[in-house]
């Protein structure tokens, strides 16, 4: 009887995007990880519990524009970053993520340049 050979599992893309994460934080100065717990409206704990790769707890695609900024993410780190994130969760990404970190077409909107046509009442 010929065993099967079993599938290798990759890397972890949680734990990866964790790692660049955990990365960046630990380059910052001190007190980056409370400020970005404020800012977050959250605890200082879950702020390490989010950049912890052991931990499972994945990170809410809403938090991601304010970790990137008040992080000061290298370019680099931030394409890592959302490489792994967008294979750990594609369609949480896809569904919420502003159109300029996703791949997707522009539209334009033009603003007429007359002014209001309401008036103001005379009476």
């Amino acid at each position: 009887m010929s065993e099967r050979p079993t599938a290798v599992a990759g890397p972890d893309p949680v734990a990866e995007y964790k790692t660049i994460l955990k990365r960046v934080l630990d380059n910052r100065p001190s007190g980056t990880r409370q400020r970005l717990a404020k800012a977050l409206g959250k605890n200082r704990s879950f702020i390490s519990q989010i950049a912890n790769p052991a931990y499972p707890v994945p990170i809410p695609v809403l938090h991601l524009e304010t970790m990137f900024e008040l992080c000061h993410f290298s370019q680099d780190d931030r394409r890592d970053f959302l490489t792994a994130y967008r294979r750990a969760h594609p369609r949480r990404f896809a569904l919420s993520m502003p159109s300029r970190e996703r791949a997707t077409s522009h539209s334009r909107c033009r603003i007429s340049e007359t002014p209001n046509a309401i008036a103001p009442s005379t009476r």
